[in-house]
């Protein structure tokens, strides 16, 4: 058959329209000559390729041709030119059939995609001067507080396509957590400006986080950045991630402090100081012996409940026994008698 462009799509001979298009896209962002500047040249020639075999499957008269004749049933001689493409007639075998060639099948997704036409044309490889001046912009790296996004803005024909989806990850303290707070974050996206020339386009955002809210809470903004031609604006999706703190830790609704204590301290009596996420200093005393699994709680010390702002959790104060490494002879007869005589 020659060419395989089924293979060059990498889909199987059953793949129909939407299985053809999310295999173009995926390629064609792939093997975009800009994305590839050490590779240009071979990039160039794969595009050139992906672009060839999804015109020829995308057009149920040609995919027939060549299910049945091969790459060699679709060299035909060119008789007339129509404002859609090139009509011929087979010149390897006897037939009345014509055969339309519409080139704007892969070019019109292209430009869905990148905002402009296929620099690299489709079959025949004939670039579009239209588009020589302009080049593929990938978005750069970021992390918590600024983030670069790619959004790439379509100008062709056709219905307007939602932005991707942004989605990043929000840090916050557990003091932020517990007392609540607005922060704001910065989120740039690589985008096309009305003159087709790539730009960046930034928006702050902010972010009421409220008090008691947890790790993986998703905050939603429907809307982000701009309104683009052909193109609806990004949704930005927002988790919550926590910094792990030095004193507490959160279980639900509820905070768990370990202190360290000596066996006497357990035996004898102990007295916790600590100092609130939002900075009150607190004096417990425990008057209980301290086994391994005591547990003193405190009620309404731990997170603040969302949904009923006036309430919180627990603080649950967990001991480690820190037992001596060794007795001498006088301290193991002293301890005896103390715990067999009571």
């Amino acid at each position: 058959m020659g060419v395989n462009y089924y293979k060059i799509l990498q889909v199987d001979r059953n793949a129909n329209d939407e299985d053809l298009k999310k295999a173009y896209r995926k390629l064609a962002m792939k093997w975009h000559p800009d994305k590839n500047p050490d590779n240009k040249t071979d990039a160039e020639a794969k595009f050139k390729k992906i672009s060839e075999a999804y015109d020829v499957l995308s057009d149920p008269r040609r995919r027939v041709v060549y299910d049945q004749l091969g790459e060699e049933g679709l060299n035909l001689k060119m008789e007339t030119r129509s404002p859609s493409g090139f009509c011929s007639t087979p010149t390897t075998h006897a037939s009345s059939t014509r055969f339309c060639i519409n080139e704007k099948s892969s070019n019109e997704l292209f430009m869905e995609l990148f905002g402009f036409p296929n620099p690299f044309g489709g079959m025949g490889n004939r670039p579009d001067p239209r588009a020589a001046a302009y080049s593929f912009s990938s978005g750069g790296s970021g992390d918590n507080i600024t983030a670069s996004v790619r959004h790439e803005v379509g100008v062709g024909s056709g219905h307007r396509r939602k932005g991707a989806i942004i989605e990043r990850t929000l840090l916050c303290s557990l003091e932020e957590l517990y007392m609540g707070r607005v922060k704001k974050i910065k989120i740039a996206r690589d985008a096309i400006d009305n003159l087709g020339r790539p730009t960046t386009v930034e928006k702050i955002v902010t972010v009421d986080i409220k008090p008691g809210w947890k790790k993986g809470t998703k905050i939603t903004f429907p809307e982000v950045g701009d309104q683009q031609s052909r193109v609806m604006p990004s949704k930005l999706v927002l988790t919550l991630d926590e910094i792990p703190h030095r004193v507490f830790k959160r279980d639900g609704n509820d905070l768990i402090a370990t202190q360290d204590i000596t066996l006497v301290e357990a035996l004898t009596g102990y007295t916790v100081h600590l100092t609130t996420l939002n900075g009150r200093n607190l004096k417990i005393p425990i008057d209980s012996v301290v086994g391994p699994t005591y547990e003193e709680v405190v009620m309404g010390e731990g997170m603040p409940i969302p949904k009923e702002p006036s309430r919180k959790g627990n603080l649950r104060i967990k001991f480690n026994i820190k037992f001596p490494i060794e007795l001498t002879s006088e301290q193991k007869v002293g301890i005896n008698q103390l715990l067999t005589s009571s």
